[in-house]
């Protein structure tokens, strides 16, 4: 979505704005669809699926030392207030005003696990972790660069997750097209290791692929279930929003532990926000939207017998419906400062 010159002009004009969002917004551009509250409801319950691995103490004489740990979950992401008119100050080569505008989307992302599994076996899943707590929070900011754009990266994604994490991945939007997305196929087996299942440093992820979790889960494909989910459902339109952290000036930032013993060095994420041919009491298409998001993790290994650490894809995926508009509390609470 091009914003128009007017437009840009009267919002510097107008100052800095914060209100409630609302889907459609023209200065949000790409992001207009997002503002409002997504679960997993209405059919899509339990299609919210994570993988992980983690640095794990197995029994003497194991040539394992890391365990996969599998989720399933249900989520609620919010997107419910708009900062419009954000100003980044800066020069030109010749000294004349070049002040960037930009608008920010908040967002804030909480997951919740009814099943989970992993293998070898722990006792880390044991009564502290029950199906059923909470297994993700992550508050954050989607920003729509308007003006001031560097090499075509126009969008971007702040996010910070309480184990101490801290990210920003940038992206370049494309234009909404029309019929559904196209998922990418993905391995979700490490780096740095003979990728063939007969490899018995692979045991827990060719476990869960002849025993698929919940049985659906395949960590060794784990789209697939992004593809199934679109299946005999009519997707007029898809618009596309992917960052990664490992262009420009993208990265991540972790406390000292985290780095230490599972690294979180890189992330790349896709959001497809779908249009239905199905429609709601307004007749607007009802929306859904589905993620692939894939965290780089590292850790030493003692059995790789490969130079560096492994590099461990942490894949979380899900598909969800649009419920209702952007709830109005944060800008109630912020109107009654």
């Amino acid at each position: 979505m091009v914003i128009s010159r007017a437009t840009l002009a009267a919002l510097k004009d107008g100052g800095r704005v914060i209100q409630a969002a609302s889907e459609g917004d023209e200065l949000l551009g790409p992001l207009a669809l997002l503002p409002g509250v997504w679960k997993n409801e209405g059919g899509l319950e339990g299609r919210g699926w994570n993988m992980i691995a983690l640095p794990f103490e197995t029994r003497p004489g194991s040539e394992l030392d890391y365990r996969l740990l599998l989720n399933q979950y249900n989520e609620t992401l919010v997107f419910d207030l708009v900062d419009k008119g954000v100003p980044n100050r800066g020069l030109t080569a010749l000294g004349v005003q070049a002040d960037q505008s930009l608008v920010a989307l908040d967002y804030e992302q909480v997951t919740d696990q009814i099943a989970t599994a992993d293998f070898p076996r722990s006792t880390v899943l044991g009564p502290t972790r029950p199906p059923g707590n909470t297994i993700h929070h992550e508050p954050g900011l989607w920003l729509n660069m308007l003006d001031q754009v560097t090499d075509g990266f126009d969008i971007a994604r702040l996010g910070s997750v309480p184990h101490g994490d801290a990210l920003l991945a940038l992206g370049r939007s494309v234009p909404t097209r029309d019929g559904p997305p196209d998922i990418p196929d993905i391995i979700g087996l490490p780096l740095k290791v003979e990728q063939n299942l007969e490899n018995p440093y692979l045991a827990p992820y060719k476990h869960f692929h002849d025993n698929l979790f919940e049985g659906l889960f395949d960590p060794v494909h784990p789209a697939e279930l992004l593809k199934a989910a679109n299946q005999e459902v009519e997707i007029l339109r898809t618009t596309t929003l992917a960052v990664d952290t490992e262009v420009e000036t993208g990265g991540i930032h972790n406390i000292p532990f985290i780095v230490k013993q599972a690294n979180a060095s890189a992330l790349r994420s896709t959001f497809w926000i779908q249009e239905l041919a199905e429609t709601d009491d307004l007749g607007r298409p009802k929306l859904r939207l589905q993620y692939l998001q894939i965290v780089m993790l590292d850790f030493d290994s003692r059995t790789s017998g490969l130079p560096g650490r492994i590099t461990w894809p942490h894949v979380s995926i899900n598909t969800m419906h649009k419920v209702e508009d952007a709830p109005r509390e944060k800008v109630q609470l912020l109107a009654s400062r």
